[in-house]
């Protein structure tokens, strides 16, 4: 499938993506965003929609799927071409344009900008008996809604944010919520450790180190799993409805590093403008590095910019970079 050549292609739905959009579309470029998930939003959708984030601007606190909610509507109000759960296999230049040649297509661009966030989503995974036989049948490594656990016996695994954080909103939704961690020690903020301390004292939660998952059970979905004390190798079974794992995942570029990209780590090195190595290939946001670099979600809107405007220059010489506020735009005046 072939699709008209687009002043820009921006690979990546997450915040930096979506603003992006947002900000080509307001220079009057001809936008497309593809996304190797099903829907837009990035980590803010697939990972902690119920999340709280306080470090974006002019929000005290918001919630993940709000502010991605948000970033949605801002993006897609000049109408870009979107492409879901699409994988851009490999970026080829030819007669002056980028091919983006992807799974079910390709796609032509006169100048590229690259918002993956942290490459590929990889989940760490449990090497136990049951967990790849009923991932998504009772097993996950994300919540997409709460109210799916609402009543559920929950067995949460990890001993980091995201794992004590559920473990937080969960137990006033499940019947039941077991916390394993295979220490006694969390990689966690400390005032959510003390909230989960006072909410297993207050036996809303029960806590297990030094705990780990032997296997789990169950014919089609999730009905059981054993676990062991990593000390004394001693099994424990529990009658539980679901199995969530908090394990993290690994950072991988997947074929990004395949495109000649200047790599430095799981790192696309840019310069101040946001420009590659690559001729009209920009990048943003979490995937890219440079001297000072900062992973916030705030620095990814500003580089965004930054990338958009001067992939606005590369695609037309004649225009300004700086494109002045957008308080005073045409394109907002009706």
């Amino acid at each position: 499938m072939h699709t008209p050549i687009a002043d820009l292609t921006i690979i990546g739905g997450g915040p930096t993506g979506l603003f992006a959009a947002f900000y080509a579309g307001m220079r009057g470029l001809s936008t497309r965003i593809v996304d190797s998930l099903p829907e837009l939003g990035g980590q803010l959708t697939a990972l902690y929609p119920e999340k709280y984030i306080y470090d974006v601007g002019g929000f005290p606190k918001i919630l993940a799927k709000d502010l991605a909610k948000g970033l949605v509507t801002q993006a897609l109000q000049f109408n870009p071409e979107v492409h879901l759960d699409e994988e851009v296999k490999a970026l080829e230049q030819d007669d002056g344009a980028w091919t983006l040649r992807c799974r079910t297509g390709e796609y032509r661009s006169r100048a590229v900008l690259v918002a993956g966030g942290k490459g590929a989503f990889e989940p760490k995974v449990l090497s136990v008996p049951g967990y790849g036989e009923l991932l998504y049948h009772g097993v996950h490594y994300a919540v997409r809604d709460p109210a799916e656990y609402e009543g559920k016996r929950v067995l949460i695994v990890g001993g980091g944010d995201s794992a004590l954080d559920w473990a937080l909103i969960l137990k006033d939704v499940c019947a039941e919520v077991h916390l394993a961690h295979r220490r006694e020690g969390f990689r966690a903020h400390e005032a959510t450790v003390g909230q989960m301390e006072a909410a297993c004292a207050a036996g809303e939660m029960q806590l297990l180190t030094y705990t780990e998952v032997r296997e789990i059970h169950g014919a089609g979905t999730v009905e059981a799993v054993t676990v062991f004390d990593n000390r004394t190798d001693e099994d424990t079974r529990l009658e539980v409805d679901a199995v969530l794992t908090f394990l993290g995942f690994k950072p991988d570029l997947g074929p990004i590093k395949t495109w000649g990209l200047d790599l430095e780590g799981n790192r696309i090195r840019v310069d101040s403008l946001m420009r590659t190595n690559l001729p009209g290939v920009f990048a943003a946001g979490d995937v890219v590095t440079y001297d000072g670099k900062l992973d916030l979600i705030a620095t990814g809107f500003a580089e965004a910019a930054v990338g958009v405007n001067n992939a606005v220059h590369f695609v037309d010489p004649d225009a300004r970079v700086n494109p002045g506020h957008s308080t005073s735009m045409a394109i907002f005046k009706d």
